[in-house]
């Protein structure tokens, strides 16, 4: 049985992260992305460091308590923002660390629990949010008019068929109030009408785009990236796991401004000027890594995942 099928949160690409970071004894560590705490163990079990980790959902943070009193004072779990992790650290008297590890996206155990509406696998409440309150998935489609649904759709979900889409939840809403994840699945495989067999559900993408939409997850991690940025220490690392194209554009382009890298241009063109703001961050590798397929084929959830790496240069 795999990790999700058994609803349990394997962490992914756990020894290319280790690789990344490369842990040393008395570091200091981020996991700015808890969840089930899979990054934050690897890490403290590879050296006899500590390790701060954030999470906005409150269910994580507490099921943190376990590990917590498991590595005795080496593990502090905080309740918050990755984007705010400069203002946290400090509150515990942290400017600096060592490296920062974000695995971003959903949770098996959110995925796997039907009241809090992440997944259409079992119907439940349309609900999405990370943090518990705010606005839920149920007030986006009820009440965002029909463009910015297609847009919402199209951007975060890569769905070709976003407007088609858009205008069948408008007209099903004038009917009844969409309030379960049942009811907005059947309505997005209604209206997109694809026949024959599909590696994934057709609601899949709308789905992923209402949840990136409703907790603002692509500003989120430009937050996340420049919070990065201010409490690394010069030769710290900062390790990103991205599971979405525009995640890990983001990140890549965060990455190549911030080190200076000019982007190509036609050699006919005429050149760009050169920054002048000094460089902050080195890449890693030179790109993006991958899964292996060992680690897919145990593992599904890691198909999509890409992990970027960078160094922290000096503030001199």
């Amino acid at each position: 049985m795999t990790a999700a099928a058994a609803g349990h949160h394997e962490p992914v690409m756990v020894a290319e992260m280790l690789e990344a970071l490369r842990p040393r004894d008395r570091g200091r560590y981020v996991d700015g992305t808890f969840g089930g705490g899979g990054h934050s163990r690897a890490i403290l079990n590879a050296a006899d460091c500590a390790v701060w980790a954030i999470d906005r959902d409150p269910e994580a943070a507490a099921r943190g308590a376990e590990l917590v009193r498991e590595f005795g004072g080496r593990l502090a779990v905080m309740e918050g923002r990755f984007g705010d992790m400069d203002g946290l650290l400090a509150e515990r008297g942290v400017t600096r660390v060592d490296g920062i590890a974000l695995d971003l996206g959903v949770s098996a155990m959110q995925l796997t629990d039907p009241a809090r509406g992440f997944s259409f696998r079992h119907d439940g409440p349309l609900d999405m949010r990370q943090e518990l309150r705010g606005a839920s998935a149920e007030d986006f489609v009820n009440d965002t008019d029909e463009a910015k649904l297609a847009d919402v759709i199209f951007r975060f979900g890569g769905e070709r068929r976003a407007r088609r889409i858009a205008a069948a939840i408008v007209d099903a809403r004038a009917h009844q109030r969409i309030t379960t994840t049942g009811q907005l699945a059947a309505i997005v495989r209604a209206a997109h009408g694809a026949g024959g067999h599909q590696r994934l559900d057709v609601a899949t993408r709308t789905f992923q785009a209402v949840r990136i939409a409703i907790n603002r997850e692509i500003e989120e991690l430009g937050r996340g990236l420049r919070a990065a940025e201010v409490v690394l220490a010069p030769g710290g690392r900062l390790a990103v796991i991205s599971f979405h194209s525009l995640e890990d554009r983001l990140v890549k382009d965060f990455l190549r401004k911030r080190s200076g890298v000019r982007r190509s241009v036609s050699r006919h063109a005429p050149a760009p000027p050169q920054a002048t703001e000094r460089p902050t961050f080195r890449p890693c590798r030179g790109g993006a890594r991958k899964p292996s397929q060992e680690e897919i084929r145990r593992n599904p959830r890691a198909r999509s995942a890409r992990l970027r790496i960078a160094e922290r240069l000096t503030d001199e």
